[in-house]
């Protein structure tokens, strides 16, 4: 193949990559929409028994003996604890400012990942990793904390007025970040993102069972954004995965740190909310934070 017509299908293959950085981004706008309607467990189980059919047509079923079985127990648990507690955190906010919140406390997870892999020896730090962490956690506060001024009377009032909400958003950076870290220990790069998907679907369908949430209704709306998310998930991993094969990796990877500007500029759109200054402020702390973080790994020559 002519030298060209790799770089070409190289650039096509990076774009198509970046791609799912705007569909990831819609989700938190989504699952809270989806849940006024479902409910916060039925909306999340029929938003991953969607997403779960449709990346079964697109990439087939996982071959189960030809998976590694630590990472098909541990990559899967993590996988579904993490969708499982954003989706839930989302759809348990008291409003949709606090779905915002909520939504940005999940974003923390790009200067975890970073954290998680400097302490496992999977890479290299340097003292920016420190600056880079405390910047994304003043940003969370930043974000928590309105237009008002800071205490932490008022940071303590924000966690307790919702506690498992924020404990379940927390919990989902922390997850991801180990997700993150078991998937480049243990996978061996075959596509299971169907299957992780199907198990999420059916840990949230016992819950909603053996729970107490109203029954489902059909509401065509609500199906609508049901299928609509379900949708940009299952194509979100699918491009993810061929923009990392056959892309530019870097700046697929770099690209991706700027996802709580466009996620949360998305949501605040989608869900008709007009969150102040600080707010914003708070999000481009996050994003530089994680881009500082980023940075402390690359190799010094």
């Amino acid at each position: 193949m002519p030298t060209s017509q790799r770089n070409a299908d190289s650039r096509m293959a990076t774009l198509i990559g970046m791609s799912a950085i705007l569909m990831w981004s819609a989700s938190v706008g989504l699952f809270r929409s989806v849940s006024e309607f479902f409910g916060a467990t039925g909306g999340a189980a029929l938003i991953f028994t969607t997403s779960a059919l449709l990346a079964t047509l697109a990439s087939g079923w996982p071959r189960l003996r030809t998976l590694p079985k630590a990472y098909l127990l541990c990559g899967g648990a993590l996988f579904a604890a993490y969708e499982i507690s954003l989706a839930l955190s989302i759809g348990m906010a008291h409003n949709r400012a606090q779905a915002l919140e909520l939504g940005m406390l999940n974003y923390l997870w790009p200067s975890l990942t970073v954290l998680l892999a400097v302490i496992t020896r999977q890479q290299r730090g340097s003292w920016l990793l420190l600056p880079g962490l405390t910047l994304s956690l003043v940003g969370i506060v930043w974000v928590m904390k309105g237009d008002n001024p800071w205490s932490p009377a008022l940071l303590w009032q924000h966690m307790t007025s919702n506690p498992p909400a924020y404990l379940l958003a927390l919990a989902a950076a922390f997850i991801w970040a180990g997700y993150t870290v078991v998937t480049r220990l243990l996978s061996d790069g075959q596509p299971v993102i169907p299957l992780f998907l199907a198990l999420t679907a059916l840990l949230l369908w016992i819950k909603y069972v053996a729970g107490s949430e109203a029954s489902l209704h059909i509401n065509l709306a609500g199906m609508a954004q049901v299928l609509l998310l379900g949708c940009l998930t299952a194509a979100a991993y699918s491009c993810w995965n061929h923009g990392v094969k056959a892309g530019q990796i870097a700046l697929i990877a770099s690209a991706s740190y700027f996802t709580p500007v466009l996620s949360m500029t998305l949501a605040s759109l989608w869900l008709g909310v007009a969150p102040g200054k600080s707010f914003f402020l708070g999000v481009v702390m996050v994003t530089a934070g994680s881009l500082i973080c980023w940075w402390s790994t690359r190799p010094r020559h």
